[in-house]
């Protein structure tokens, strides 16, 4: 509707330049009325076209806040049901870019491909449509330039699929050097060795240029030559010279050239528009697969309805576990042991004999491949999740902390505790003075105007762990990246929280745990040996090398607690 005011142009002209003798009032007046006619049709449908336009943008932009609203609730549901355990195996970035840049990137999908594709598909198809009606032989010939600059294009575009790999290639390398350098940056200045740590940088950014330019050389003179083609210039100069030469014929009157000088090139910006739109659509094409690959992600089983326990006894079970995270890497193997109720246990072991990952089943980051774990009796792939971690309460060495005010951080787990309760839980982690010392005290926002060192952040763990005032406490070497002075602080709290609670310790540290009821030693994950501090150190195994690497007299019974 919109072009409709070229072929009024064209119209005007045919009756301006027409053989009818206008000297005629008659004949005037009504040439009067017909030029009225079409300037006013024209303006309609110009008009109409626009307030279309507007419209489809405002459906398809609606549309689009629809389906990015859900894609986010769907993330969102879809991530709430994942185990914990898989976000520990990625990084935040990852999980930020499928919910966040790439469900933007969409927008170009939704709200703006099918109205503006729909738009230049229409406009190529009434302009075609239109020159046919007018004169088929000139048609033909006008839109000759747009089948040639496919032909000119697909091939420039196969010539360059061979070299795209290499292309990608070299663009993740740069990513990947960036990364490096950046990271680097502190120990290339405390060791100067600036040269070699720009090596690699500049070796990736030389050979991303040999590669961008193997891509573009071959592709820079066909592409040249496609879009030279169909330049408005180019399609204008085809459209006059078949023109001529058909007046010359006497096949069709001068004027008859117009439709086609207005309507042809307009075809070229259609074009344009349609390869802009499609680049767009690629880089859509690949966020959608990230947000589908996302929506996909296997979650835990959700018990039934029917099979959900609250379990009233807090003994833990775990009987004939095994884990691996694919077939070729077996974590654990055949682990089976018991947590009575009261009583502390100790997990110790070498770096990778799988501790943490039996913490975290114990959790229900992940399920076993093979065995189960029971609480109180019951499986806890039958236990709700919210009921779960009131039973069980974790401090990790890895302390996560969500961009909200303190108050918010130690409340996650109990969002209906009191200020009072809050502030209890954060003086039994030794705590409370260090929050009322920022600038808005509980109010302040962790990451803007709470800026707390890695211990502090861990105390704030700890009373999120005191607030919930669960009966099982699981901890995974929470003193681990602490300084001295923290580690200290942190062992009291979790000492003086610990009491009268079933306790697993995952240790690093043998001296912390010699007091412990049972120590379980884990290696290549199957249990190697278990008993208490004495009848282990007896048995002269692998506990006893262990606690004589640490560097502890293995003759040493007795040792001052320090947890």
């Amino acid at each position: 509707m919109t072009l409709a005011p070229l072929a009024g142009i064209a119209h005007i002209a045919k009756i301006a330049l027409s053989d009818t003798d206008l000297s005629a009032i008659a004949a005037l007046g009504q040439a009067q009325a017909e030029v009225w006619q079409t300037v006013l049709f024209s303006l309609l449908s110009l008009f109409a076209g626009l307030a279309l336009v507007s419209c489809a943008e405002l459906l398809a932009h609606l549309a689009d806040n629809h389906v990015t609203h859900h894609l986010r609730v769907a993330a969102t549901r879809r991530l709430s049901q994942v185990p914990l355990g898989w976000f520990t195996g990625r990084a935040s970035g990852e999980v930020k870019q499928a919910m966040q840049d790439d469900v933007g990137t969409l927008h170009d999908l939704t709200a703006h491909f099918y109205t503006t594709m729909g738009r230049a598909i229409g406009a190529m198809v009434a302009s075609v449509i239109y020159m046919f009606f007018m004169d088929w032989r000139m048609a033909i010939i006008s839109i000759l330039p747009f089948p040639l600059f496919f032909v000119i294009f697909g091939a420039s575009m196969k010539s360059g699929e061979d070299r795209m790999n290499q292309f990608v290639t070299g663009q993740a390398r740069i990513n990947n050097a960036v990364v490096e350098f950046i990271n680097g940056i502190p120990v290339v200045k405390a060791f100067g060795t600036s040269g070699k740590a720009h090596a690699g940088y500049r070796q990736a950014v030389d050979a991303f240029t040999e590669a961008f330019l193997g891509m573009t050389r071959p592709l820079l003179r066909s592409v040249a030559m496609a879009n030279a083609v169909i330049a408005p210039t180019t399609v204008l100069g085809v459209v006059l010279a078949a023109g001529t030469a058909f007046v010359a014929l006497g096949w069709i009157a001068p004027v008859d050239i117009l439709p086609f000088a207005l309507v042809a090139p307009g075809i070229s910006a259609s074009l344009v528009m349609i390869g802009y739109i499609t680049h767009g659509l690629r880089n859509a094409t690949g966020a959608a697969v990230r947000v589908q690959a996302l929506l996909d992600t296997p979650v835990l089983d959700q018990p039934a309805a029917g099979s959900l326990k609250a379990p009233e006894q807090t003994e833990i079970r775990v009987e004939n576990v095994s884990y691996a995270y694919d077939e070729q890497n077996p974590v654990l193997s055949d682990v089976s042991f018991i947590l009575k109720p009261g009583t502390v246990t100790a997990i110790v072991g070498s770096s990778g004999a799988g501790k943490s990952t039996l913490a975290r089943l114990l959790l229900r980051f992940f399920d076993p491949t093979e065995g189960r774990i029971t609480l109180g009796g019951a499986d806890l792939r039958h236990i709700p999740t919210p009921e779960l971690y009131r039973k069980i309460g974790f401090v990790l060495q890895e302390v996560r902390l969500i961009h909200a005010s303190v108050r918010d951080n130690i409340a996650l787990g109990r969002s209906s505790a009191t200020q009072q309760e809050i502030e209890e839980a954060a003086r039994a982690a030794n705590v409370h003075e260090r929050i009322v010392s920022l600038p808005r005290g509980y109010a302040s926002v962790i990451g803007e105007d709470a800026q707390l060192s890695g211990g502090e952040q861990q105390r704030i763990s700890i009373a999120r762990a005191v607030l919930l005032n669960p009966p099982i406490l699981v901890l995974d070497e929470a003193t681990a990246a602490a300084d001295a002075e923290n580690e200290v602080a942190i062992q009291e709290t979790l000492s003086s929280f610990a009491k009268g609670r079933t306790l697993l310790v995952i240790a690093h540290r043998l001296d912390t745990v010699m007091h412990a009821d049972r120590i379980i030693v884990i290696e290549n994950g199957a249990i190697r040996e278990q008993g208490d501090h004495a009848e282990l150190l007896a048995r002269s195994g692998r506990y006893a090398q262990l606690w004589a690497l640490s560097g502890h007299d293995a003759n040493q019974k007795e040792a001052a607690p320090t947890c």
